[in-house]
């Protein structure tokens, strides 16, 4: 099973997905596919970090995210944009590269056993970027929540803190 949950920044994806989490499992996992790049991520990673007791199996893997999922569990994936940002780096920003790279990640996954919660922002819906390597991240981003949404079994979308149920 997969379900999909994605919005703005601070729309309580991440509230939502480990409230979903746990009320399917007693000890859910968290899979984090962020680094800490500075001082004020490695803060909001803390912060996540501490709305998490002891239930939770935390496990970090910034790329092959099929090499680390133990079988049949409930699991948050938390976050595909900066799972994809690690590939966009990996590729130095080439786009194309970066798309099938993490398309090739995900469909490992898709026959899972057990029940993924991915969550992804949806950095699109803003401002234009104002870099060709933005617009680059926007689209990458933007397609690989088309591919992730397509397959998954539920969808919803984050607004204030609300879920929207879009399948």
């Amino acid at each position: 099973m997969i379900t999909y949950i994605s919005g703005g920044e601070r729309s309580g994806k991440s509230s939502y997905a480990q409230k979903m989490a746990l009320e399917l499992s007693d000890n859910p996992i968290y899979l984090a596919t962020a680094k800490a790049y500075d001082g004020n991520f490695e803060e909001r990673i803390k912060r996540h970090q501490a709305e998490r007791d002891e239930r939770w199996t935390n496990i970090e893997e910034r790329f092959e995210l099929s090499v680390v999922l133990p079988p049949d569990r409930i699991v948050v994936i938390d976050c595909v944009t900066l799972w994809l940002s690690n590939f966009f780096s990996k590729t130095k920003g080439k786009r194309d590269e970066t798309l099938e790279l993490v398309k090739a990640e995900f469909d490992k996954l898709k026959d899972y056993k057990g029940h993924l919660i991915f969550i992804s922002n949806e950095i699109g819906m803003g401002s234009h970027a104002d870099t060709q390597v933005g617009r680059d991240f926007v689209e990458v981003q933007g397609w690989i929540n088309q591919h992730i949404a397509k397959a998954a079994d539920e969808a919803y979308f984050m607004v204030s803190g609300l879920p929207l149920k879009l399948k």
